[in-house]
């Protein structure tokens, strides 16, 4: 639904919704049975809470982290003085000099729980969590949305807003 939906034939809106009788039917010709009270299921107790059903639980999408260029109809919000981003010891040289991009996602994602971000890098390796100065950002004009699950989203943070640790 993020990455690659047209590979098992599944179209998505601009918006990023697909009819949940669409994705059983395509995940079904790819050998996955698919059933409503699963996707449900999925939907309502996904820890990090990475989909979302419509008003009628007639369609599905994920609140964010596409490669696929979808508009998810967020409205911009004021940020947290201070976001979090994990990655790994490893990027943290690109991120000085280059900033935070959104690599193969449409838009940066940050957390406004350390905690979160500290998991969110331990995926990738050693883990780093960088403080966002999300408050100067948006003083200075950079747009943030926060996701229905509650992850924050920028097209990109410059260098001069992120404090790495010493420790890396």
């Amino acid at each position: 639904m993020r990455h690659a939906p047209g590979e098992i034939g599944l179209t998505l809106d601009a918006q990023g919704w697909a009819n949940l009788d669409d994705l059983m039917k395509c995940a079904a010709r790819h050998g996955t049975q698919l059933t409503l009270p699963l996707i449900r299921d999925v939907v309502a107790s996904n820890d990090k809470q990475r989909f979302a059903l419509d008003e009628a639980g007639q369609r599905i999408r994920a609140n964010q982290g596409h490669s696929v260029n979808v508009d998810l109809g967020l409205a911009p919000q004021t940020p947290p003085e201070v976001l979090y981003h994990g990655t790994a010891s490893r990027f943290v040289e690109q991120i000085r000099q280059h900033g935070l991009r959104p690599q193969s996602r449409q838009q940066v994602h940050l957390s406004a729980e350390r905690a979160t971000a500290a998991a969110v890098g331990s995926r990738h390796g050693k883990p780093v969590v960088l403080l966002v100065r999300a408050g100067d950002m948006a003083r200075q004009g950079c747009k943030f949305y926060c996701a229905d699950n509650g992850v924050w989203l920028a097209d990109e943070v410059p260098a001069e807003f992120i404090n790495v640790p010493e420790t890396t």
